[in-house]
């Protein structure tokens, strides 16, 4: 069954069933914007494994919740166009990044920098195509299965996109910022400690990002169609083997309850060093939803904490190429398949890359990692970074560019962690997570990024606001 068959129905407060991807509009007849809505159920149908955590032995038993994926497009007065996906997913390969901007660029005229695709990065969503495979024992009969799963999830992905676009209408789009505090610095926090820390007052150590950004759409009664909202957090609650969105799903779900109607879209900020603590009770994806409802409910309710965007919208991308550094030697390979105290999942690496490195295969020592660089209305500036980033890039674009910037990790394509340089030159010492063994979940041929990761993506990001923002 393809996903489309199964797009959401909504009931909304005049009691008419609308397709979810049929409204759209503005708060006022001069506002110049337009904007539209898709959704679509991807919860898959059979029993995948699922993607982000190697410790699990098993695929998917059930669903707590469904899974999602929702569009919001939107045009300004002079028609220019752009797509805002939010879906249910731990995170979007290359291969289905690339397949679906080619399709949206031959159905659409839709450029790369036009196209904003998002992972929530739940981890009880299902392993796609080229992802991950090396944490997992997948037979063919289950790599079919993410082969299957990954071609309907692209048609999905370009079909509500084409729907959304046919929807325009008329709209009004609003911008301001909430916060929320439960996400905690993992790298400088043991977990068991924070919640006696918390309830003695003391602060917790290391960098965070507490902000929830928030778009807000208007039709032309002034009624309220859509929320976009971002927050910079892990989204690992919990590690079983039900489907869900976790707490990202579960608050899209509590602001769309409050807010008949109305569709939610979450985003994620730069959250890869960053985790929902405590964890582990399933009671704590209600009340972290909830958390990060409220505080976007906060700001639509509130007209003070709202900016009304002038419709104008500037969009550019580019590929900055990252370098790979420290790359395994045969021996090191050959140590971690004998070593009894590694993981599975390493040991699966080393030897996928040690088999490669016998045959002949000439690794790859960069990566082209997808950035962009969106202006809304001369007003509000929006960048997206692609993979796991850690949350001094957030701190640091906000410092650079200003208060309205608003930066989007986990988008577009999700080939590794990507530190900070201080995370980075961190791991080197302590041979830690983000900046040096996740290379192995994500199979890249190396240890670690090259010490100019952050220069690159720095420079890079300068250049698109200029762009954007001349």
């Amino acid at each position: 069954m393809m996903f489309l068959s199964r797009i959401r129905v909504l009931t909304v407060a005049t009691g008419l069933l609308l397709i979810v991807s049929l409204f759209a509009g503005s708060v006022e007849a001069q506002a110049g914007w337009k904007a539209g809505l898709a959704e679509a159920n991807i919860t898959p149908e059979t029993a995948m494994w699922m993607a982000g955590y190697g410790g699990r032995s098993k695929p998917a038993t059930g669903k707590r919740q469904d899974l999602w994926v929702k569009v919001a497009a939107i045009e300004d007065e002079s028609g220019n166009r752009a797509v805002i996906f939010s879906t249910d997913l731990l995170g979007i390969p290359q291969s289905i990044y690339n397949n679906v901007c080619a399709e949206l660029e031959s159905k659409h005229q839709l450029s790369r920098s036009q196209i904003m695709l998002n992972s929530s990065h739940t981890h009880s969503g299902p392993v796609l195509r080229g992802a991950l495979h090396d944490i997992y024992p997948l037979d063919e009969h289950l790599l079919d299965l993410i082969e299957d799963y990954s071609n309907k999830l692209e048609n999905t992905l370009v079909n509500i996109a084409g729907e959304a676009l046919e929807s325009l209408a008329p709209a009004t789009l609003r911008a301001g910022n909430g916060s929320a505090d439960f996400a905690v610095n993992r790298r400088n926090n043991s977990e068991g400690a924070v919640p006696s820390l918390r309830e003695k007052g003391e602060a917790l150590a290391g960098p965070v990002d507490h902000d929830v950004p928030v778009l807000a759409i208007y039709n032309d009664k002034k009624e309220l169609t859509a929320v976009i909202f971002g927050y910079a957090c892990h989204n690992t609650v919990m590690g079983d083997y039900l489907w869900h969105g976790d707490y990202a799903g579960f608050a899209q779900a509590a602001f769309e309850e409050k807010h008949p109607g109305v569709t939610a879209l979450f985003y994620m900020g730069c959250g890869g060093d960053q985790n929902p603590i405590p964890r582990r009770e399933e009671k704590l994806l209600t009340v972290y939803g909830e958390k990060l409802a409220n505080a976007v409910d906060q700001v639509v309710s509130d007209d003070s904490q709202l900016t009304t965007l002038s419709p104008k919208l500037e969009t550019t991308h580019q590929f900055v190429e990252l370098h790979l550094a420290d790359q395994p030697t045969a021996d090191e390979l050959q140590e971690i398949i004998d070593n009894p105290n590694r993981a599975e999942y390493q040991k699966r690496w080393a030897s996928r890359l040690l088999k490669e490195m016998e045959d002949g295969t000439t690794f790859v020592t960069s990566y082209p990692l997808p950035i962009q660089a969106w202006e809304l209305g001369d007003q509000q500036l929006w960048l997206t970074i692609g993979g796991e980033v850690t949350v001094d890039y957030s701190l640091g674009f906000k410092k650079m560019f200003g208060k309205q910037t608003w930066v989007a990790g986990y988008c577009n394509d999700v080939p590794a962690y990507i530190p900070s340089l201080r995370v980075l030159e961190e791991d080197k010492v302590k041979m830690g997570y983000e900046g040096h063994s996740s290379m192995m979940v994500y199979g890249l041929p190396a240890f670690r990024w090259a010490d100019d990761v952050e220069d690159q993506i720095a420079n890079g990001m300068t250049e698109l606001v200029k762009q954007v923002r001349p």
